[in-house]
């Protein structure tokens, strides 16, 4: 292999996206999360499949309350923080005002799903042209892991010291077929980052549906499965083996819609 071969497969590998700020990238964002959070990785595969579909220059970013709305500092690009489960509704504003740009969201499952619901319905029922990404740890990360709308079967939390009860908690949240199942959507899917092959193949769903929103078609939306050791109190390690073990098999990975038209 050439030096230069090298300097681009070493640049492609580890490289910084160049929609990422420089400053925040290599010296910020790591003092922001706790060891072995999952959502800076998210901000990565965001910041590489809008690199490599050559829009971020078109990007608008609506980055929400939680552990992802941290993430806003870290793009290069022009972005806004919503009230709390509103990302949405000001994305929808954004676009109907810049129908040319590409506008998304980052949104945890408690601000998306829970707090979030009635905005994230309202946006899959009126066909809005724009990119959700939910980031789903299984709790409210931020707030010091309470028992979420995505929590699973028996999972303990700060609220369910006992593991979560169908009888008196529920059943979780699915979002991505949920969102599947409005004519509207165009694209909806579930990934997660507990392995390499996990992670090109999440980044291919973030980048078709960007893709989706390019072609004018109608909401996308993904959903990617991320660790939480401090709030699972588990190790880095073991924390993406639990999501292989436990959370995949209540949150199956795939892709459950995918149309280039609606009728």
């Amino acid at each position: 292999m050439s030096g230069d071969t090298q300097a681009m497969a070493k640049q492609k590998v580890t490289g910084r996206p160049s929609i990422f700020v420089r400053e925040w990238f290599a010296d910020y964002l790591w003092d922001l999360f706790c060891p072995g959070c999952q959502t800076p990785v998210v901000a990565r595969i965001v910041a590489e499949a809008l690199d490599e579909l050559e829009i971020g220059d078109k990007a608008l970013m609506v980055g929400c309350v939680g552990c992802g709305g941290i993430l806003i500092g870290g793009f290069d690009l022009d972005r806004v923080s919503p009230a709390h489960g509103r990302g949405p509704d000001v994305a929808t504003a954004l676009k109907r005002i810049y129908p040319g740009s590409i506008v998304f969201t980052v949104q945890g499952d408690g601000d998306c799903i829970a707090i979030g619901s009635s905005a994230l319905v309202g946006a899959l029922t009126r066909a809005e042209k724009i990119t959700i990404i939910m980031v789903n740890n299984t709790n409210f990360g931020t707030t010091g892991g309470q028992l979420g709308p995505t929590t699973i079967v028996g999972q303990v939390t700060t609220t369910s010291p006992e593991g979560r009860k169908p009888e008196s908690e529920g059943y979780p949240a699915h979002a991505a077929e949920l969102a599947a199942t409005f004519k509207g959507v165009a694209y909806s899917a579930r990934g997660s980052l507990h392995t390499p092959a996990s992670y090109q193949k999440t980044k291919g769903y973030i980048k078709t549906a960007f893709q989706r929103q390019i072609d004018n078609v109608g909401t996308s939306f993904v959903e990617v499965l991320t660790a939480c050791p401090t709030n699972w109190h588990l190790s880095p390690v073991k924390s993406l083996e639990y999501i292989a073990e436990k959370i995949i098999p209540e949150f199956p990975l795939g892709e459950f819609r995918n149309v280039s038209h609606i009728e």
